[in-house]
């Protein structure tokens, strides 16, 4: 068997089934970030991301973007748990020929962008590779009661959604910003059930909360917001790689939400029980089951 057999989720699980967390871990792999014990109130954050030439960008691409995504991935998981980033490593492989002007511009992505957030790069490491491949590891710090993880979602909960959906290929997926302020918002005034980010499509990614919280839900055509760039609905559900929050909370909640939205949260669904599935209600009144479509590796 080949690993594209196998498909990205279930070589992930073949690898979860092997690994016993000690008791500093709280949760481990699964969801967005690991969680760590830190101290008496508060959890250490800890998540890592690849990117690759390629896959994740093109020598195309200004590599001022490039390394400005590295760190903004990172940047996005922390957001997703509702903490603070705060320091990072990066490990970089480049061909031998690469110019030195392309790897300054680079770094001076990832610089900026960790100065606007103020993290701190605190190291990392440097090897030849046929292509570019920039790995960076994050911690942050997160308050444990406003720990927010995929498997909180209740019935009854609303969904939401930070931006708008579909067409990242275009330009987003180099130069979104990561939703901390959105985050920290909802962390400082209201209660959140379940959270992700959208990385892989708002389908596949609302399905990985759906699993882990053992429910279903139901979304709305007219509600979902689609970005001038996406081509379409299904674009808006499997393209990934727009970087947006998608997250539940309970109804009383939601409505408050929606009453002082000075930013800009949108409502998409409501969460079901677990025997409704998942289902898309199209703006004719049509009902169909959403497949969990999305971006993987393999």
């Amino acid at each position: 068997m080949l690993i594209k057999d196998l498909g990205e989720f279930e070589l992930i699980e073949r690898f979860r089934r092997q690994i016993k967390p000690r008791a500093s871990v709280v949760i481990g792999s699964g969801d967005d970030c690991a969680v760590l014990k830190f101290d008496k109130t508060r959890y250490q954050l800890f998540t890592c991301d690849m990117i690759v030439e390629g896959v994740d960008f093109s020598l195309s691409d200004k590599p001022y973007l490039i390394g400005r995504k590295a760190i903004a991935i990172s940047l996005s998981d922390i957001a997703s748990c509702l903490g603070s980033p705060t320091h990072c490593l990066v490990s970089i492989g480049l061909p031998k020929d690469t110019p030195l002007k392309f790897v300054n511009c680079l770094f001076r992505g990832m610089r900026d962008i960790c100065e606007e957030f103020k993290v701190d790069i605190v190291g990392g490491d440097l090897s030849a590779s046929r292509k570019i491949v920039i790995d960076v590891s994050m911690l942050g710090l997160v308050r444990k009661e406003k720990l927010c993880l995929r498997s909180g979602a209740r019935t009854g909960d609303l969904i939401f959604v930070t931006g708008e959906l579909g067409g990242s290929i275009f330009g987003k997926h180099l130069k979104f910003t990561p939703r901390l302020r959105e985050a920290r918002f909802l962390k400082e005034h209201f209660k959140v059930n379940a959270m992700i980010d959208v990385s892989d499509g708002l389908a596949q990614d609302l399905g990985h909360i759906l699993k882990s919280s053992r429910v279903g839900a139901v979304l709305y055509e007219e509600l979902i917001p689609l970005s001038r760039k996406a081509r379409d609905l299904s674009d808006a559900l499997a393209s990934g790689e727009d970087f947006e929050l998608l997250f539940t909370m309970p109804v009383k909640e939601a409505k408050r939400l929606v009453k002082r939205n000075i930013i800009n949260f949108k409502p998409i669904g409501e969460i079901m029980g677990r025997k409704y599935g998942f289902k898309l209600i199209y703006n004719s009144g049509k009902i169909e089951d959403i497949s969990l479509r999305g971006f993987t590796h393999f």
